[in-house]
């Protein structure tokens, strides 16, 4: 048997948007012949997938399981679509890269350096993407790696660890901490640290709460709502601290500053990506990046 990854395409539509009728629409077809292409699905595949009601529509179990595989089965072939009309038309080879607001844009920067010197040829763009728009666009084969902290792999994704990284504290220029060169976590017991994520649903949130927790307290965390901006710009004009992987001394032109943190603690830089899509700039970019 072989399945259609035009109905595949259907019944994710259908499952994202919960209503026939938003997918017909997203689709551009009408509510006749979305219903009648996953019925068709339905049938091919033995089972119900849906769920019809008045309230809309739900997912079964079997549903659920196809279509998480029918993500990366589509994210497979649009990346396959997307390489073989490069090379027909003759097209430089572009490593796409996301990046989640943990791994800043300078990083990215040093990560490549290295790599694009040993193959002059190599060409990049990257993207920033909040973890649940990384993954997404991973599946859907629109991006070729995504540089994360902690993230646990999608269904379909492989997670390659790239090396850790030494965290730091960043505090603006006129805390009180900033005539400070060193620090301890407990001496920061009683300040309030910024994070981006949502503690329970980011786990690069619950990793930097759980150095503290080692350190023998529980952090006063407040998430910021200076979504992607980097933690070192973030702190300025705030009483708070944050995890930074900047090098200590003076930053963000002299706005803020970074603080040794003693004893080392660590944070993980991950790669995420679709194993078996063929990606040879991506390869590269695994084999040579150094942390």
């Amino acid at each position: 048997m072989r399945l259609d990854l035009n109905k595949l395409e259907h019944l994710i539509a259908v499952a994202e948007e919960g209503s026939l009728t938003r997918a017909a629409a997203r689709l551009h077809l009408s509510q006749q012949a979305l219903s009648a292409s996953v019925r068709v699905l339905e049938r091919e595949v033995g089972v119900p997938l849906l769920e019809r009601g008045s309230a809309g529509v739900t997912v079964l179990p079997a549903g659920a399981a196809l279509l998480e595989d029918a993500l990366v089965l589509n994210g497979m072939a649009r990346s396959a679509l997307h390489r073989a009309r490069r090379i027909g038309r003759g097209e430089t080879e572009t490593l796409r890269i996301g990046y989640t607001p943990a791994v800043t844009g300078d990083e990215l920067v040093t990560l490549l350096a290295p790599v694009t010197d040993a193959h002059r040829g190599l060409v990049s763009e990257a993207h920033q993407r909040y973890p649940s728009e990384l993954t997404a666009a991973l599946l859907a084969g629109d991006l070729d790696v995504g540089l994360c902290r902690a993230m646990a792999p999608a269904h379909g994704l492989t997670r390659t660890t790239l090396g850790h990284q030494r965290l730091h504290i960043a505090v603006a220029s006129d805390h009180p901490l900033a005539t400070r060169t060193t620090v301890t976590l407990p001496e920061l017991a009683a300040e309030p640290f910024m994070v981006w994520g949502t503690p329970g649903h980011s786990a690069y949130t619950d990793l930097l709460i759980g150095h503290c927790r080692r350190a023998g307290f529980e952090p006063r965390i407040e998430r910021t709502d200076r979504q992607g901006t980097p933690p070192v710009t973030a702190v300025i004009g705030t009483d708070h601290i944050a995890f930074v992987t900047t090098a200590p001394g003076p930053a963000a032109g002299g706005k803020a500053h970074i603080l040794t943190l003693e004893p080392p603690v660590h944070a993980p830089l991950h790669a995420l990506y679709l194993p078996r899509s063929t990606c040879p700039s991506r390869d590269t970019f695994l084999a040579h990046v150094t942390l």
